[in-house]
């Protein structure tokens, strides 16, 4: 008899949630570890007690997984992959999903994305790269608005800030070069121009020279309805939003991922993983905004629910170089929506350790695997009980024949939730 597969996937977010419940329901035998995961992953999979964000971090990752013989490793946020957790990985023989970090800078540094897409003339928005706060400064007293202004670095998901008047694209350059609101992230910058359209997620895992997509999504960046607000790390995401038959997707496969896959593979770098191209629709065609060297959140929460494929053996294919040349996906046709519930405040300060009921009962709104409360910042209280501890705490996702029945579904289960201060927008799927 074959034992069973041992796969450790690194996070403890909405995303690591959604990744450790579709392994679990997937055709594979599979004992699935997360570390450190969060107070829903612990119920469905084996909690390490070890975090990601450091070197010391990636070391322990590494021994863990050696003495407990993984057979597979998932690497759900950026922070390791940036640090080089799968240089470190593939040094000790251990097997990986992720990107090593030179091919993690697509997204740990914006310049240097900038820098590669111009090299490879894929397209993308026009911009200016700066080091010094008064070069752009100067820059943005004269360029048209409105205008994009990117800290280089790692931010969370809000070094984007986009200025519709001239007065906020100086406050941006001054918060991120002068002020530091993001720290080192923002040593460098980019300016770009804003481009019009509307926006699309595309997902494609890639073992270095084949790659296959991913249904599409589309998420919701704004803290608040109509598109208003601060920059989030994602309120909300519905799939699919653009058919993969569609001519804007086969366009944006053919002038944008292939060449990047490509243009890696030249430039030295074995990419195995997923490449993640946030897309601008444009009156131009599909351009690149910016790429993610992993699966998004709260894309894959919808995504995954609508997976029909054994996720296993996809990771596992992708993991090998040449794995994906003759592989498939299968998927549910229904279509799929997430409401992120979120804590008052964010994305600014926020309380934390607050009860959250009513988790059993969103699950119940409709047929068993229909939702799914997926868990992004909870943690067990001291007598056991799920509480807050981030800023966006759920993922709440329903499957639903259309794209307004799923909706309906996760709202339902929206409402059966509660803990102080909870908000989430009210308009994620409102409009295709």
């Amino acid at each position: 008899m074959n034992r069973r597969k041992k796969v450790l996937v690194v996070g403890g977010g909405g995303r690591e949630h959604a990744i450790v419940s579709t392994l679990a329901r997937g055709a594979s035998a599979v004992d699935v570890y997360c570390a450190p995961g969060n107070g829903g992953i612990r119920r469905e999979a084996r909690a390490v007690d070890i975090g990601c964000d450091t070197p010391d971090d990636i070391e322990r990752l590494a021994s863990f997984a050696r003495r407990e013989s993984i057979d597979l490793t998932v690497v759900g946020p950026e922070a390791p992959l940036v640090l080089g957790i799968a240089d470190r990985f593939e040094a000790e023989g251990l097997r990986i999903f992720g990107p090593p970090a030179a091919g993690a800078r697509l997204e740990g540094s914006k310049c240097f994305l900038k820098e590669f897409l111009a090299r490879r003339s894929i397209p993308t928005a026009e911009f200016r790269i700066f080091d010094r706060a008064e070069d752009a400064l100067t820059h943005v007293e004269t360029c048209p608005v409105p205008v994009v202004v990117k800290a280089d670095g790692l931010a969370a998901g809000k070094g984007v800030i986009v200025a519709r008047e001239r007065r906020e694209a100086v406050l941006a350059v001054e918060a991120i070069m002068v002020e530091r609101r993001f720290g080192e992230a923002g040593r460098r910058i980019v300016v770009e121009e804003c481009l019009a359209g509307s926006e699309v997620s595309l997902l494609v895992v890639t073992d270095g020279r084949s790659y296959i997509p991913l249904e599409t999504a589309q998420d919701y960046k704004p803290a608040f309805d109509g598109g208003k607000g601060p920059n989030t790390g994602g309120m909300g995401s519905y799939s699919p939003y653009l058919s993969l038959g569609s001519p804007l997707v086969q366009q944006a496969l053919e002038r944008i991922i292939a060449p990047t896959i490509e243009g890696l593979r030249d430039e030295g770098i074995p990419f195995r993983g997923v490449l993640y191209a946030g897309l601008m629709l444009t009156s131009d065609g599909p351009k690149i905004l910016e790429y993610n060297v992993r699966f998004g959140d709260p894309e894959t929460q919808p995504i995954l629910m609508r997976l029909g494929t054994d996720l296993l053996s996809l990771l596992e294919a992708a993991a090998s170089e040449g794995g994906l040349e003759r592989f498939t996906l299968e998927w549910d046709p229904r279509s799929a929506v997430c409401v992120v519930l979120a804590s008052g405040g964010y994305p600014g300060s926020y309380e934390k350790g607050l009860a959250i009921t009513g988790l059993e009962e969103a699950e119940q709104v409709a047929a068993p695997g229909e939702v799914k409360v997926f868990h992004a910042g909870t943690a067990a209280g001291a007598q056991g009980e799920i509480v807050t501890s981030g800023g966006r705490v759920l993922g709440v996702t329903a499957l639903g024949e259309t794209q307004e029945v799923a909706r309906r579904r996760a709202y339902e289960a929206v409402a059966k939730i509660g803990f102080a201060g909870m908000r989430c927008r009210t308009d994620i799927a409102a409009r295709s």
